[in-house]
């Protein structure tokens, strides 16, 4: 079968890689309806993150199972599922404490970027649907393997609450999902941080109320102006930079809460500033399983549509111009049609 393959920075191609076939008995297979690029997997594709040989990429997913093995109770061919970025078994000590990301089994996805996939963990990490979905439904439940899931995670660790003032640093796809997060959670005032025009059109169709397009020290000037110089309740950091973590962080009022799912690179924070800023800090990789059951019944009932976040659909040989768009900032996120 065809998969994506990274093998060193720019150089993404699509060729020829193994079917994946029951491992442990444990795992299932699928037959994926769609996947796609993660803003996450553009720090190998830039040079950022080391590329270790030749790299199978994917790790966002939905589809039909195909096989299970021998000790998978949950889940039976010819369902459809999503799951988690984040392979758990859902049962040991962390996973019911509701963090799925910290199992103690845990395993990151790989290889998804293909048509079939081996899910390890299955019973654990899969949801079925209540019935089959609708081909435009795909979309919005691929989304919710990782950028929804993460999104929601971020207004849950920043603590939304309903008339609460949010703020969101990023305007990726991550971001545009905390956004419809923070929405969805009763915010009621949504302030999302972004320089681009269709960006920020999606925020405000999202629910944002406030777009401000400044950052650094003039971004946290203008959210200070913004809520009278007391900050916000909660933020969301979606990027993983030091600029947008120090942005994050100083736009949170005093006992504010900022929930910081960017995966972070070059940040280092000062334990003196944080001691005597008086906030609350939660983030990490997103326990998606922990919110898989209620994202999927909001958008099999049609109450939020977080698929409109792909802005550019090709079909799997075509991979490379996806992970090109999406560097270049022309997509926001690109979703590959097996």
């Amino acid at each position: 079968m065809l998969g994506t393959v990274l093998y060193a920075p720019g150089d993404i191609r699509c060729e020829e890689v193994p079917e994946p076939k029951i491992l442990k008995p444990t795992d299932a297979i699928i037959k994926l309806s769609a996947s796609c690029v993660c803003g996450s997997d553009l720090w190998p594709y830039r040079g950022i993150q080391a590329v270790a040989g030749p790299q199978h990429m994917g790790h966002e997913y939905c589809g039909v199972v195909v096989e299970v093995g021998s000790e998978v109770k949950t889940i039976r061919p010819g369902q459809f599922v999503v799951g988690s970025f984040c392979l758990s078994d859902n049962t040991c000590p962390h996973c019911q404490f509701g963090f799925q990301s910290s199992c103690e089994h845990r395993e990151f996805m790989s290889a998804a970027q293909a048509p079939y996939a081996r899910i390890a963990l299955a019973d654990g990490t899969l949801v079925a649907t209540d019935t089959m979905p609708s081909d435009d439904l795909i979309p919005s439940l691929l989304a919710a393997s990782d950028v929804l899931g993460t999104g929601w995670y971020a207004a849950d660790a920043a603590r939304v609450t309903p008339g609460c003032t949010a703020v969101v640093v990023g305007d990726g796809a991550v971001g545009l999902m905390g956004v419809l997060s923070a929405k969805q959670m009763g915010a009621g005032r949504i302030i999302a941080m972004s320089r681009h025009k269709q960006r920020q059109e999606l925020a405000l169709e999202y629910g944002a109320t406030d777009i401000v397009t400044e950052r650094g020290d003039a971004g946290v000037a203008k959210i200070k102006e913004l809520t009278g110089g007391i900050g916000a309740d909660s933020v969301l950091e979606c990027v993983g930079t030091q600029e947008s973590m120090l942005q994050a962080i100083n736009s949170a009022r005093p006992g504010g809460s900022i929930g910081y799912v960017g995966v972070p690179h070059g940040v280092e924070l000062d334990g003196q500033m944080l001691f005597f800023q008086q906030k609350n800090l939660l983030g990490g990789p997103a326990p998606v399983r922990r919110f898989l059951p209620h994202l999927i019944d909001l958008i099999m009932t049609r109450q939020i549509n977080p698929g409109k976040v792909f802005d550019l659909e090709v079909p799997l040989a075509d991979v490379a111009h996806g992970y090109k768009a999406m560097d270049e900032r022309i997509a926001i996120k690109t979703l590959l049609r097996m």
